[in-house]
């Protein structure tokens, strides 16, 4: 560390031995320097402060009705793409600095001016939207019209942003309502034609293919299981009548009246007569119904027609018949015999039908599930066309509102603090700190080239620079005399060396009050001259 210390304390001895060319290059470099900077134009700097408010009074009151916006996203986005090539070549026209420039590659320098010089920055806190906006111009006026134009772009540009994106969302929606307005014509038209074609064998409200067989086999299964029933009881009622031979005394039997033969079947008949013209004044002749009414109706004839048959057989032999027994347990029980028999009958005509039904649909097996599959996404693919059409409806009033909302007020109201104006003052360069910048760099380069040329030439300074290059230890140093003039040589240097630099200061010193009170300065030297 001693060793250092001796070094760096060598090298400032050096230095100091070699002070000449320190002074000259600071006057070298000095008064060049500041004359250079003295000469530099002046530039006025313009700005201005806007406040993007983002609170809506309308915003709680749409809340849910309208589609809302980050404004706060809005507003940074647009501050990003403020300074894009298309805002700045519009400044550029609006400030006429456009005309100011003769070829393609001044017009693109003066883009890139613009670009760099123009400062957009975010004041007043992060959740507050104050802007303020700067640019520096030799021209005042210039500088004030720049920052009124960019003022101008940045409010236009977000207002029109705005309505931009109303226009091209409700061009949208109507386009799209209109593309599925079409598709939803199409996919009607074409179930319509589907139900026409098949409307025989589509899926109706008791359900599809396979729940209507499974239907119709169960109530054949149960109409089934009641003719089973029905034949049971059947043959237990006649079991219970009694033998022919039992009742001969009974031949006298109610079928026979006055004038007219009378049976068992007949109010059955015309029950079913009444009910067959109360169908047809409802139905036709082929209804299920009207049908299963006739196959009854044909077999209690049929069964009239072989009582009164068996009773004149009976009468023509002089023997009685079970039908004709004037018992009246007999009776009561060839009366169930009939009902059971006519259950057995109507219960017989609907299992038919339903075995008719279950062949049908069982000889379709390989048909109607294509036909239902194919009735199902038809009917899916309208649904969904209609449900994307009412949501689109929705949404086109939606932004209708939104729209009317937005023509009526602006999401974002924009409140100028401060207008641009153009200033006065100018705001720079910053001659002061150029200066002492100068001043500090000549002091550089001359302190480098006096250690330089030491280094060159050196110049032993010390009894230990000795020893270490004669490789002699010293034990003792003496004095130059004075009859030499070493000593008075180094004090006219050093005056020298200070009085340079107190020129200099005093220069400096000079520059300084002049750029920072001309008015003053000015003002005293036209008293003295």
């Amino acid at each position: 560390m001693q060793e250092i210390i001796e070094q760096i304390v060598d090298y400032l001895k050096g230095i100091w031995i070699k002070r000449r060319y320190l002074i000259i290059a600071t006057w070298l470099i000095c008064p060049i320097g500041w004359y250079v900077v003295a000469q530099l134009d002046d530039v006025y700097e313009s700005e201005a402060t806007v406040f993007a408010d983002t609170q809506s009074i309308l915003g709680p009151l749409l809340k849910g009705i309208t589609v809302s916006t980050d404004t706060e996203k809005q507003i940074e986005l647009m501050v990003r793409t403020l300074l894009s090539r298309d805002n700045l070549e519009r400044i550029s026209r609006m400030t006429d600095l456009d005309v100011t420039v003769n070829t393609p590659v001044q017009y693109e320098e003066l883009i890139t001016d613009l670009k760099d010089e123009i400062k957009i920055d975010k004041i007043g806190g992060r959740n507050q939207n104050i802007f303020k906006i700067t640019y520096e111009h030799q021209n005042p006026e210039v500088a004030k019209n720049v920052v009124q134009s960019v003022l101008t772009v940045f409010i236009e540009s977000m207002l029109g942003e705005s309505r931009s994106d109303s226009d091209s969302a409700q061009r949208f929606l109507d386009s799209q309502i209109k593309e599925y307005e079409n598709r939803l014509t199409a996919s009607e038209a074409k179930l319509t034609d589907f139900k026409q074609k098949y409307s025989g064998v589509l899926p109706n409200q008791y359900g599809g293919y396979y729940q209507k067989l499974t239907i119709a086999k169960e109530q054949l299964k149960a109409i089934e299981l009641s003719i089973l029933e029905t034949k049971t009881q059947l043959e237990s009622a006649r079991a219970q009548l009694p033998k022919k031979g039992d009742e001969a005394s009974q031949a006298q039997n109610n079928i026979v009246g006055e004038n007219t033969i009378q049976t068992t079947f007949d109010s059955r008949i015309e029950e079913l007569e009444a009910a067959l013209d109360n169908l047809l004044l409802r139905y036709t002749e082929k209804h299920p119904d009207v049908v299963e009414v006739k196959n009854r109706l044909a077999l209690l004839t049929k069964q009239r027609e072989k009582e009164i048959e068996d009773f004149l057989n009976s009468s023509e032999n002089g023997s009685g018949s079970y039908n004709l027994s004037q018992n009246p347990v007999t009776q009561g029980i060839m009366i169930q015999i009939n009902q059971l028999e006519n259950q057995i009958a109507s219960a017989t005509v609907r299992a038919n039908s339903y075995q008719q039904q279950v062949t049908e649909l069982e000889s379709k097996i390989h048909i109607l599930p294509e036909i239902e599959a194919e009735l199902t996404a038809l009917n899916r693919d309208y649904d969904i066309t209609k449900e994307q059409y009412e949501q689109l409806l929705s949404r086109k009033e939606t932004a209708q509102i939104a729209k009317q909302a937005d023509e009526s007020t602006n999401k974002i109201n924009f409140r100028i603090i401060d207008p641009p104006k153009a200033p006065t003052k100018p705001s720079g360069p910053k001659r002061i700190l150029f200066f002492i910048a100068v001043l500090i760099a000549g002091l550089g380069v001359g302190t480098g080239l006096s250690l330089f040329v030491s280094q060159i030439n050196p110049v032993v300074t010390s009894s230990r620079q000795v020893s270490q290059v004669t490789g002699i230890p010293v034990f003792g140093i003496v004095s130059a005399a004075d009859n030499l003039g070493l000593q008075k040589w180094h004090k006219r240097k050093t005056q020298i060396f200070i009085f340079s630099n107190m020129l200099l200061l005093s220069i400096l010193s000079a520059l300084i009050a002049y750029f920072l009170f001309p008015d003053a300065i000015q003002a005293l030297i036209r008293r003295i001259v």
